[in-house]
């Protein structure tokens, strides 16, 4: 028995809960009407005279994670990362998925990642998928056959990620075809294999032309990693800008991580930010791997948070999301598709708070707009009855614990938000179970 009991059958009115006002800080106390598995009428509080009262707990629609790595989760047990660094992760993950990533592999845990964040919350996910070819073609069938089984219940859409370099010659084309096949989105790294992102590399221009060419040529969108390390050199974001805007860009573009972006001078953060604003562009910060792996080294206290410009961003008008990025892999050895933990820890080491704001929306409003999901991350009458209910009643009571007691509601129900068990995957890791 939950807190608040939810009826099994029927329309019904859910009684006295806090849903986010404008901006999203305010909450406003409310009755909601639900019918045939969506929201028809927010009323004033006291409206209904019958149904489950949430006794004024919070309620926020489902939540959109827009950068992840579901074929690289949950390896940690068999390939840590030797030394928790980025160039420690690149080599794991690269001799893992060798070894390792076959179809039935990369299925198992892709799909634990899934019910991970179903049970959480999570009604819309962006994984990014290493695209390397061959091997590439088994990891966007797994996904294929993945977004078609867990239709209705998470919508998936796959970027590519690869170093930019691969997308030169025959492998590019193939590579763009492969994504355009399966509905994709084009994405890369800003390095070339087997480097970090220490500088701009060479012949840079072309390939990034190269690149937004094929693109352009199968109408994809795109979605790089960017500048990923705390190297003022590496400023590639000015020039994906640039590039956008000279080309007449049409499809959405979004960037990830731009760690360096915080560590630029003045006067060229304020260009950066204007260039990014002006090509149209989106950024997704993913504080929590950030976090892990930015200037680290050896028995030395990290001096940098990792993240980027998120209020700078958002105060030019750039639409700024948070994610979740990876989950017990080389790259980040914790995490559990937990969109409010990633919320929670956003707020946490960005100072995403005093005030609020608008931020709560960017693990929900704004990712759904990056996705193009009209209907994922809002709560108004018409919408489906997809959402979160909690305990909590207020955003400081929210934003201090676990909130383990969520009710997790997908068409007007509550769905059973028991996770999965990591000994599920003691044989693919190399565990012995018990």
């Amino acid at each position: 028995m939950t807190w608040c009991a939810l009826p099994e059958t029927g329309a019904y009115w859910l009684r006295d809960v806090r849903l986010p006002g404008d901006p999203p800080e305010q909450l406003d106390r409310a009755d909601l009407r639900i019918e045939a598995g969506r929201i028809v009428a927010i009323e004033p509080l006291g409206t209904a005279t019958e149904g489950p009262s949430a006794d004024g707990g919070m309620v926020l629609p489902c939540f959109v994670d827009v950068h992840t790595h579901l074929d690289k989760g949950h390896i940690w047990p068999r390939c840590p990362n030797p030394d928790g660094t980025f160039m420690g992760a690149i080599t794991a993950v690269s001799n893992d998925r060798g070894a390792n990533w076959s179809a039935e592999d990369t299925r198992a845990r892709f799909e634990f990642g899934l019910r991970c964040a179903y049970a959480h919350g999570t009604a819309a996910i962006r994984t990014h998928l290493d695209t390397y070819l061959p091997h590439g073609r088994t990891t966007w069938r797994v996904f294929a056959e993945l977004r078609d089984a867990w239709a209705g219940r998470i919508d998936l859409q796959a970027s590519s990620i690869c170093p930019i370099d691969r997308l030169a010659g025959d492998e590019g084309v193939a590579l763009a075809d492969l994504v355009a096949e399966h509905g994709g989105v084009l994405g890369f790294v800003t390095r070339f294999t087997g480097q970090g992102h220490d500088a701009i590399p060479p012949g840079f221009q072309d390939l990034l032309d190269r690149a937004f060419q094929l693109a352009e040529e199968r109408g994809l969108a795109l979605d790089l990693h960017v500048d990923e390390s705390g190297e003022t050199a590496a400023a590639t974001l000015p020039i994906i800008a640039r590039t956008a805007i000279r080309r007449g860009f049409r499809q959405p573009i979004q960037v990830g991580h731009i760690c360096s972006l915080s560590l630029q001078p003045d006067a060229v953060i304020a260009e950066t930010i204007r260039l990014v604003r002006d090509a149209g562009i989106a950024v997704v910060s993913l504080p929590m791997c950030n976090m892990y792996l930015q200037d680290r080294a050896p028995g030395r206290t990290p001096r940098w948070r990792g993240v980027t410009l998120l209020h700078e961003l958002a105060a030019a008008g750039v639409p700024v999301s948070v994610a979740s990025d990876n989950c017990r892999d080389p790259f980040y050895a914790y995490g559990d598709h937990d969109m409010v933990e990633v919320f929670q820890s956003a707020v946490r080491i960005a100072q995403l708070d005093a005030p609020l704001g608008r931020w709560p929306e960017a693990v929900t409003r704004t990712p759904a707009a990056v996705m193009g999901l009209a209907e994922r991350g809002v709560l108004r009458p018409g919408a489906p009855a997809d959402f979160v209910l909690f305990r909590a009643r207020f955003w400081h009571e929210l934003l201090a614990r676990r909130q383990a007691d969520r009710i997790v509601i997908r068409a007007g129900r509550a769905i059973d938000t028991n996770l999965p068990d990591y000994r599920e995957l003691d044989a693919l890791v190399g565990l012995t179970s018990g």
